[in-house]
């Protein structure tokens, strides 16, 4: 526990690096968060990739806050909004043996950054008998995951943005493309190539996401060619094609309206000729609706008798 005191004194995990205080009260960093991991959802989740949620779904943890502002993101309840219940580390680490014990393929720690040593500590009451998921939106300092290292099994980054200027505009963040690339680097550093169990699922290794986004399709061209030079052609990349406008972005002149199929298709194609293997999505995953319900499922009461 002194690891937390000390990393919530002056907190440093993300790129950020805030430097401000962060109490079981709240913190006034970027994230929004206090000490205490917040959880919006602990459930199993079937809307990930074929490899993480297969058919028994995927042990998803939603915790709020986020290091990143992106504009168009379809989480704000728990981005910005400040769903989700405050909990301790050990009921932390009850929240994944009871996901583990309803036949979750995996532990899934989704926007989990700004809480890495409280996971940590979690993690090591007990550590899952399954795969540990990583599943960021690609703004980490690389110290904060060499901490993971042994930890973590697989990583699952985004790579939103190859430009510092389109990474300024939509989320404030002009240095995300080089430390999302030096964090891509560390992540495969420490899980090497892929490995998958015999009926398909990830066990290790490093699975790049990229959200296609309206006008930018030579940006998502760039980001998947950058995967190919730098983590090898068989790192496995996702191509999500599920960009819904929100509220914030109705007015922007590219954000403003959904991705075509032109658009979408041609990234793809990117994807076919430089041999990269992974997951295309189908445009009709584009809607709000397979945004999940952060009630509070699985975080302050047991499974059994979750609300429906």
């Amino acid at each position: 526990m002194r690891d937390i005191a000390r990393a919530m004194a002056a907190c440093a995990l993300c790129p950020r690096a805030c430097g401000v205080p962060r109490t079981p009260d709240g913190g006034a960093g970027a994230c929004g968060m206090g000490s205490l991991p917040v959880v919006a959802r602990a459930d199993l989740h079937y809307w990930e990739e074929p490899c993480i949620s297969g058919t028994r779904g995927s042990g998803a943890v939603f915790f709020s806050g986020c290091p990143l502002r992106c504009v168009f993101c379809q989480n704000e309840a728990i981005s910005r909004g400040g769903a989700g219940q405050a909990v301790d580390i050990p009921r932390l680490a009850q929240i994944f043996a009871e996901l583990e014990a309803r036949g979750a393929n995996n532990i899934n720690l989704v926007s989990p950054t700004h809480f890495v040593p409280q996971i940590l500590a979690a993690l090591r009451i007990r550590k899952p008998g399954i795969p540990v998921i990583y599943n960021t939106g690609g703004y980490e300092r690389v110290e904060t995951l060499r901490s993971l290292a042994g930890w973590v099994d697989v990583y699952l980054p985004d790579l939103k943005y190859m430009d510092a200027a389109i990474a300024a505009r939509y989320a404030s963040a002009p240095d995300y493309p080089a430390r999302a690339q030096a964090a891509l680097l560390e992540m495969r550093r420490q899980t090497g190539p892929a490995r998958y169990s015999p009926d398909g699922l990830l066990l290790r290794g490093t699975l790049v996401r990229h959200l296609v986004l309206p006008g930018l399709s030579g940006q998502a061209m760039r980001a998947l060619t950058w995967v190919a030079d730098h983590l090898g052609s068989d790192t496995p990349v996702s191509l999500m094609g599920q960009y819904t406008p929100m509220d914030a972005v109705q007015e922007d002149a590219l954000l403003g309206r959904r991705l075509t199929r032109g658009e979408y298709e041609r990234v793809a194609a990117h994807a076919r000729v430089i041999g990269l293997p992974g997951y295309l999505q189908a445009l009709d995953a584009a809607s709000a609706a397979y945004i999940p319900p952060f009630d509070g499922r699985g975080v302050t009461f047991p499974p059994d008798t979750a609300k429906e």
